[in-house]
């Protein structure tokens, strides 16, 4: 599996600032984003940098214990899940096609500066698959923060081979080919 590094972690907490504190406190995270409740969609989070990170968020901390949360008030703290980074979309499209033969294809979102796949372990456990975009080419894309992802449409925009972005901040890096 072409999997490249782990990108961020999520973690479901009940005390969404306490925890901000912690980890800015004790690790020097700093708050880079927040996502505010939306009823039914969107859980109240804030995605963290570690120090010196260029990645967008190295750790999410989404709140549960809310009656509108898609978690639901059921959920308990811990990891929601741990997310993979590969190069291209061509190794993205590669993952896929495994994940959907095998059944364990969950959904695909497309974040706006992230095209992601997640799927479930054997035991459950969540996990996240996802291609970055390069720095210098998320002008051309929209932060939607939960849209449905249309790969095809992601391969034609970018390339199947362009390599992603170690973080949303890094530049791009010239790829074999750009199959635009």
């Amino acid at each position: 599996m072409p999997v490249q590094r782990l990108n961020h972690a999520v973690l479901y907490v009940r005390d969404l600032e306490r925890s901000v504190a912690f980890y800015a406190d004790l690790l020097n995270f700093r708050v880079n984003h927040r996502l505010h409740a939306d009823g039914d969609r969107v859980p109240e989070a804030a995605f963290l940098q570690a120090e010196g990170s260029t990645n967008d968020h190295d750790l999410a901390l989404m709140r549960i214990e809310d009656p509108a949360s898609p978690q639901g008030p059921g959920r308990r703290p811990g990891l929601a899940h741990l997310a993979w980074e590969v190069d291209t979309l061509a190794e993205l499209r590669q993952i896929r096609d495994r994940l959907s033969r095998a059944g364990e294809l969950a959904h695909e979102i497309d974040h706006g500066t992230t095209k992601s796949l997640y799927a479930n372990d054997p035991d459950g456990l969540q996990f996240e698959v996802c291609w970055l975009v390069p720095a210098d080419r998320v002008d051309e894309v929209t932060r939607a923060a939960f849209a449905p992802l249309d790969l095809d449409a992601a391969v034609a925009q970018f390339g199947a081979d362009l390599p992603g972005g170690t973080g949303i901040s890094s530049p791009a890096r010239p790829g074999p080919s750009l199959n635009r």
